[in-house]
């Protein structure tokens, strides 16, 4: 038996050093702005200055970190000795590898390299890496995964897995990946195009919202630029349009770059999951440390059939525990890979409870007192006030459509929450993955009746809290006790 401290001692491939010059790069935007700026002014020499030192700094740090790094690999154990004023040696044993994950950049593919984290239990809790190999060779890498879900044992990945001919559970053509990029648009994208054209536009010679920059393009029709003269809000329609199909554009691209070649398989042990453009990522999923499912919608994928599956799993994705295993999927793909994990798509009884109708009514009355006041005080204040009434009506509105859509079932072993109308999701949580029921109300909600029921379960991030929310109190106590108790009959 090979001990990890007695082990040959391996260093990451000497290629880390143009490898990790992105990580360094992600840091450095700060200098990128300010270089931006400083350039803007004419004040080259700095930004020279500002580069060279930056360029220095990053390569010395990066040599420092590749000579001190070492990795051992054992029998049983991983051993990784790093650091160089601070000198840190970490035993990582194979029995408490949940599994390991390669990932590929665009650098690493082309050299046949890879990146290896090794997800653990500390990982998972803490929300960090536990183990990682940077930059090792491709070949390397596959084996140090194969020996440890060895003695971890398992049987190397199924070579069904890695045949390009044999089906997957579930896979993305390019079509799929840029239909997904078309739903992915985001107005946190939109916003964030804003602020750059407010802060930057002069500087980078684009602001959209400026009539100028409208007039230059429209200089050879005369009718045109004399209606963006005479009228400053087509101005601003213009640069709305315009941020709208820039976030459009970045969706798709957002996508393509992640999802390119998205596949799933099923293994012995889970799931594998492989996708990426530039950066080629290989995942797997134990089945059991999957926590809860979710099966997600907006009102336009919806509207066409498709859905969203992810996976709240105690492994990491990342940085993360949320897992998405089939970013665009029909109803009954979705189902396949549920089924596929032995969960259920659907309640076997298809008995639904919906909350209490107090959801609605206990916001509606938040807003009758204020109404009254500002109703009084409307000679004073004409039209905000109306503008004010008819924004409580649209949100009482929204509630009670969301009220519509917001229901609970018991099956088996399982409870299903959906909630929303405009961003549905449907939640399954298996009563065994439960780790805490709460039952919350505050003054307000007490008056009403109704209380929400707070699930803890353990991992994701986004989206691992469930509830239920606007439930009668005696319904409330009754579905604590049945969750308990297991008795879900």
């Amino acid at each position: 038996m090979t001990d990890a401290g007695s082990a040959p001692p391996e260093r990451l491939h000497p290629l880390y050093l143009v490898t990790g010059l992105g990580k360094v790069l992600r840091g450095a935007w700060g200098l990128v702005a300010g270089a931006v700026v400083l350039g803007s002014q004419g004040r080259w020499w700095l930004v020279a200055m500002i580069a060279a030192g930056f360029i220095i700094v990053s390569i010395g740090s990066l040599l420092v970190t590749w000579l001190k790094f070492e990795y051992r690999v054992g029998d049983d154990e991983l051993r990784i000795d790093s650091g160089f004023l601070s000198r840190n040696s970490r035993a990582i044993p194979f029995d408490r590898v949940t599994d390991v994950d390669l990932e590929q950049g665009p650098l690493h593919r082309l050299f046949g390299l890879a990146r290896v984290r090794l997800e653990t239990g500390a990982s998972a809790s803490a929300n960090n890496e536990d183990g990682v190999l940077d930059t090792i060779a491709l070949a390397r890498a596959e084996a140090l995964r194969d020996h440890i879900r060895a003695r971890r044992g398992r049987a190397p990945l199924a070579a069904a897995a890695d045949d390009p001919d044999s089906p997957p559970l579930f896979a993305m053509d390019k079509r799929r990946v840029a239909t997904a990029g078309l739903f992915n648009f985001s107005l946190a994208v939109v916003a964030g195009l804003f602020g750059i054209t407010q802060t930057f536009g002069d500087v980078l010679g684009f602001d959209p919202f400026k009539r100028s920059f409208w007039i230059l393009l429209a200089e050879r029709s005369g009718p045109l630029q004399q209606a963006i003269l005479a009228h400053q809000y087509i101005a601003v329609i213009g640069g709305a349009l315009t941020l709208t199909l820039l976030g459009v554009a970045t969706g798709v691209v957002r996508t393509l770059f992640r999802d390119h070649g998205f596949r799933l398989d099923r293994t012995e042990t889970g799931l594998r999951r492989r996708r990426g453009l530039l950066t080629l990522t290989d995942v797997t999923i134990p089945q059991r440390r999957v926590q809860a499912t979710i099966v997600a919608s907006g009102p336009i994928r919806r509207a066409f059939g498709w859905c969203e599956l992810k996976l709240q799993s105690l492994a990491m994705d990342g940085a993360k525990g949320d897992h998405v295993v089939a970013p665009l999927a029909h109803p009954d793909e979705a189902n396949a890979i549920l089924t596929s994990l032995g969960w259920p798509a659907l309640p076997s009884s298809g008995n639904w409870s919906r909350v209490s109708i107090a959801y609605v009514t206990s916001l509606a009355a938040l807003f009758v007192p204020a109404l009254l006041i500002a109703l009084g005080a409307m000679p004073w204040l004409g039209p905000v006030v109306l503008m004010w009434a008819a924004g409580g009506a649209v949100a009482v509105f929204a509630r009670w459509l969301s009220w519509r859509h917001t229901r609970y079932a018991l099956s088996d072993d399982s409870l299903f929450i959906e909630h929303g109308w405009w961003r549905r999701r449907r939640a399954i949580v298996p009563t065994r993955n439960i780790q805490s029921i709460e039952l919350s109300e505050n003054f307000w909600t007490r008056a009403f009746g109704i209380c929400t029921l707070r699930l803890g379960v353990a991992g994701g991030g986004g989206f691992s809290a469930h509830d239920v929310p606007a439930l009668r109190h005696a319904d409330g106590e009754r579905l604590r006790a049945r969750l308990i108790s297991g008795d879900l009959s």
